[in-house]
């Protein structure tokens, strides 16, 4: 007889980073066992990409609160103090940990998968949710950083740190498991507080560490020149600027389409592309209309277009920013400012991995990003390799906590 395992999987945070490597470790999950049934709970714009994908969602999503509008309504332009946005999105997730708890009421899962759920975290650190059901967490970054000398903003970081130092009283359960999408150097080797434990020596005691997720393999985007005609490029200097899956880089983008024009009087035959994501209108970019300066909306598999590229242009999303590591694209970045995740750790691997060109929005204007896009465009690069068999490791700690293999 064929026993069906049932998974809900909550793909959480902000943008679309987290729900791409959601989808491939969901694609894992059915290579492997042909018995499961994957059911979905996700805000937009994640939920869009999840049912574009033909997946089945949950019947309460459309309970479910917003993590992306709310940091979007905390965002001030191009930047994100975490902090704020987390003290604003406590009620959200309390009230997403409710929803959580209506669903099993009904539905008996053999295992839930969170990625970056702080929402089922916090309430289960604050005794608000009890599961009864197996719960892998996905993490790719450990504790917030004070982005100022504001005493109430260390303060903040001080609570809600010493929040997530109590996260192993869920991972002590033997059937319940923390996975960091990463690697161990990834944590920065320093204390989450005062009288709180250090990041790394944490993680590595209570955090199981899986490598990275990519949608592709490298060497299938060898040859650029097909590539291009494929997704009807032509044969010029060619830059691509994104912000992601937030509207918060709007600013970023004007930026970028006025350097174009400064950058032109030096490579004439420059065509840029401005990705606006599934948040921000087109017609919020007011710039002057150019034959090679595109604007477009949510564009599928962004990956394709940046390995056809001479230079990217992006803000510093850890998912976005691994996939150039990985193409080997020259490219630079902008940390969303106060954004601790951002501006410390994804900026701290990159440098770590030889990746990227880092710049501040708050530092730059038209005219020094112009110089910067010059004197990079083409670049050979030789970054670091990453190891990128997350997914499968995953599945291999799935199998472990509901197959008990």
């Amino acid at each position: 007889m064929l026993i069906v395992k049932k998974v809900l999987f909550m793909s959480g945070s902000l943008g679309l980073g987290h729900v791409t490597r959601d989808l491939i470790i969901a694609k894992e999950l059915r290579k492997e066992f042909k018995e499961i049934d994957i059911q979905w709970l996700a805000a937009e714009p994640a939920r869009s990409v999840i049912e574009q994908s033909g997946e089945t969602l949950v019947d309460e999503i459309d309970l479910l609160g917003n993590d992306t509008a709310q940091a979007e309504a905390t965002a001030q332009g191009t930047k994100l103090n975490l902090l704020k946005y987390a003290f604003k999105a406590l009620r959200e997730w309390l009230h997403n940990a409710e929803v959580v708890k209506l669903i099993l009421e009904h539905e008996q899962y053999d295992l839930i998968i969170g990625d970056e759920t702080y929402e089922i975290a916090v309430a289960i650190i604050l005794r608000r949710l009890k599961l009864k059901v197996p719960f892998i967490m996905l993490y790719d970054f450990f504790g917030l950083d004070a982005m100022s000398k504001n005493i109430f903003e260390k303060m903040g970081i001080f609570f809600w740190n010493r929040i997530w130092s109590f996260d192993y009283t869920i991972f002590k359960n033997q059937n319940n498991l923390a996975l960091f999408i990463g690697e161990l150097e990834d944590i920065p080797n320093t204390k989450l507080g005062f009288l709180l434990p250090n990041r790394r020596e944490y993680a590595s005691k209570y955090y199981n560490f899986v490598g990275y997720i990519l949608p592709f393999v490298s060497d299938d985007f060898n040859d650029k020149t097909s590539l291009r005609k494929k997704l009807g490029y032509g044969d010029y200097p060619l830059v691509i600027c994104s912000i992601g899956g937030t509207a918060i880089g709007r600013n970023l983008l004007a930026l970028c389409g006025k350097a174009y024009f400064i950058v032109k009087e030096t490579l004439p035959d420059l065509h840029m592309v401005l990705v606006c994501g599934p948040r921000l209108p087109l017609e919020s970019l007011d710039l002057p209309q150019d034959n090679h300066l595109e604007i477009k909306q949510y564009v599928p598999n962004l990956y394709e277009h940046f390995a056809t590229c001479n230079l990217a242009i992006v803000q510093a999303g850890a998912t976005t920013t691994l996939e150039l590591t990985a193409l080997r694209i020259p490219f630079i970045y902008f940390p969303i400012e106060g954004h601790s995740e951002q501006e410390i750790v994804v900026a701290g691997r990159l440098q770590r991995h030889g990746a990227g060109i880092k710049m501040s929005y708050s530092q730059s204007n038209e005219y020094s990003l112009a110089e910067a896009v010059i004197k990079n465009i083409n670049n050979s690069v030789d970054y670091n390799e990453i190891p990128s068999n997350g997914a499968n490791n995953i599945v291999q700690f799935a199998k472990r906590v509901i197959w008990k293999y």
